[in-house]
């Protein structure tokens, strides 16, 4: 990774002269603009989300007009389950209740008509498994209608809701893996710890084991060569970290590897449907970069990148000719500008500011930074200091990300900003067990939860400490879902540590959170035995690193959020913490939103919750005054 010296941040911080405004909580958290463009198939139309209600719903204009439709009308709960195009006159779009997860596929006409949930099942989940872009009428889905557990293949007319069953699964299969015709020919299944890759030849042959591996190890096939005979895949196997491999089912075996970097993992690979070729790989240092495979989307990318210069360009969606694109920009202080793009013309046609409230100018810059934990590991992370702060002796918020098995990466981050803002330095890092960086640094994690995977975290804080940045004595810790777990484990383990600690949506009780899951996690079960610990036979040890029974050691004043439908970290979860010191007669803020789930999604109470957040901090960490 890139590191950057701590000193350097010091001697080039903006003079204090500069001094920041305060900007209203509200511009880093309402719903943007516009947002999530798309493109028609034939290029004709733009459809986006933007708020009606404050919900963010679709709209969709003509290309040679400037009003929009709405097409969708949600007013309980924004669209969070994403949105595309079927066909050219229709829309397929998910949605959840409350935040419960137990996603919907809804399809509308781009006309806003002809409104239809094509899954209306209570309780029940549905996923795409194949959306067909050359069929408009039909897609492959999975849904656990059945069995709870599990995911049964169906094959779904858009227009009428119709379904035919395609494949029923045996209770093992935990995801299905269509050709490039729409024919189902792999599958992947579990016995808890191992992973067998199932194949065939064609879609009524017999499906047949090909590979086990571990699921320590990695081997995830993305989807088949463009004869439909071999498979491309991420793997580790017989290498540290993830590569892109070719391989071959009929052999049993890689073919190839096409490309793997020496540091970290690669994490997706892409493709023209058009041209049928691979035209680039993704993998992440301290920023996410391209590996080139084809010539012309190489020039389409540096084309763009001399265009917008100064920003990251993602490109989001093209239409079937892939000559129209929508592209986005981005960076660590904007969310950015949404495009269309035409690569016949080298022409640029800007579409929407994300947020146009917020000045990037005004924004703090996120520098990569590393450190050693104390068993010698490289922990790799992001440090932000407040724009026009001397790095030196500040408020610090510690950020442990959520997952756990996920990474922080650099960009615009809404939560980052706003501390930054109030006076804070924010660090965030990635902890043994981040994904990203190989096998080994991954499974360094196993059964470390509040052991080395929170030593990283307090590791980090001493870092900074020792380097002059952070005021021992203004410390905060704040983090959502695994990093809330880690904040009551930092409070409870490290009470001397940290001045307060916010808490959203974080396990409190490793026991009763391995009792909760949702019902299709079940299948891996086994897996988080392994990851996390198992009650059956290591409850003492479990306990031991549980939050809940050592509330009598926290010190620090608590704040804690939760969402009452959260199906990932039960309400169980935030009221076990918050009642158990009460017993103390220790106060705690507690708010929960019975409409929301794993996280708050509505505006109003994202607002609610970052207000409660900004003045329970400043009463504890103090930040000099502006």
């Amino acid at each position: 990774m890139k590191n950057i010296n701590l000193a350097a941040i010091v001697m080039l911080a903006i003079p204090a002269c500069l001094e920041a405004r305060d900007i209203p909580m509200r511009d880093f958290f309402r719903d943007p603009e516009k947002t999530n463009y798309s493109i028609s198939p034939n290029g004709e139309y733009i459809s986006f989300m933007a708020p009606y209600k404050n919900r963010l719903n679709i709209f969709v204009q003509a290309r040679s007009s400037a009003e929009a439709v709405m097409v969708s009308s949600e007013t309980e709960r924004p669209i969070t389950g994403g949105y595309f195009w079927k066909g050219n006159n229709r829309l397929i779009y998910m949605k959840d209740f409350k935040g419960d997860e137990n996603f919907h596929i809804v399809s509308v006409d781009r006309t806003g008509a002809d409104l239809k949930d094509l899954t209306p099942y209570l309780g029940v989940r549905a996923q795409i498994i194949d959306d067909l872009p050359d069929n408009e009428l039909e897609m492959i889905i999975g849904m656990n209608r059945r069995k709870k557990e599990v995911f049964d293949v169906f094959r779904l007319n858009v227009k009428t809701g119709e379904m035919t069953q395609l494949a029923e699964n045996p209770g093992n299969i935990t995801g299905w893996l269509t050709d490039h015709d729409g024919k189902l020919r792999a599958a992947v299944t579990t016995d808890g710890i191992n992973h067998t890759l199932l194949y065939r030849e064609k879609e009524d042959g017999e499906f047949k084991p090909v590979i086990t591996t571990s699921f320590k190890e990695s081997f995830d096939p993305m989807f088949f060569t463009f004869d439909n005979k071999r498979l491309y895949a991420l793997s580790n196997i017989g290498r540290d970290k993830d590569a892109v491999v070719e391989f071959d089912p009929a052999l049993k075996k890689e073919t190839a590897i096409l490309y793997e970097h020496p540091e970290v993992d690669v994490s997706s690979l892409f493709y023209s449907r058009k041209r049928k070729v691979l035209i680039s790989a993704r993998y992440t240092t301290w920023k996410s970069f391209r590996k080139f495979f084809d010539p012309e989307f190489e020039a389409i990318v540096k084309d763009l990148e001399f265009q917008l210069p100064g920003y990251e360009v993602g490109i989001q969606e093209n239409d079937k000719a892939e000559n129209l694109y929508i592209v986005r920009t981005y960076s660590d202080r904007t969310l950015g500008n949404y495009y269309l793009y035409d690569w016949a013309e080298k022409k640029l046609e800007k579409l929407a500011e994300i947020s146009p409230w917020l000045d990037e100018k005004e924004m703090a810059e996120m520098k990569p930074v590393s450190y050693k934990s104390r068993d010698g590991l490289t922990i790799n992370g992001y440090l932000t200091v407040p724009k026009g702060a001397k790095a030196k002796n500040l408020p610090l918020v510690v950020n442990p990300h959520g997952g756990p098995w996920v990474r922080d990466s650099w960009g615009f981050n809404p939560e980052v900003q706003f501390l930054a803002n109030r006076g804070y330095a924010v660090l965030q890092m990635n902890y043994r067990g981040s994904t990203g960086y190989g096998r080994k640094f991954w499974e360094a994690s196993f059964k470390q939860w509040g052991l080395k995977m929170q030593d990283d975290i307090t590791d980090g804080v001493n870092y900074l400490v020792k380097e002059g940045i952070a005021d021992p004595k203004r410390v905060a810790i704040y983090g959502g879902s695994y990093g809330g777990y880690a904040t009551l484990a930092g409070a409870a383990f490290t009470p001397d540590l940290y001045a307060c600690a916010v808490d959203y949506v974080g396990v409190s009780n490793l026991l009763t959170f391995m009792k909760s899951i949702p019902p299709y996690w079940k299948p891996m079960l086994d897996q988080m035995h392994e990851k996390v610990g198992d009650p059956a036979t290591e409850e003492e040890k479990m306990k031991a690193v549980s939050p809940a029974f050592h509330a009598d050691k926290i010190k620090a004043p608590l704040f804690v959020a939760q969402g009452a439908k959260d199906p990932r970290v039960n309400i169980n979860e935030s009221d076990q913490i918050v009642e158990n010191l009460r017993k103390r007669g220790v106060a705690v803020e507690y708010m929960v939103k019975e409409n929301e789930g794993h996280g708050f999604h509505n505006e109003e109470n994202r607002f609610d919750f970052y207000e409660a957040m900004e003045k329970f901090m400043a009463k504890y960490l103090k930040p000099a005054a502006k």
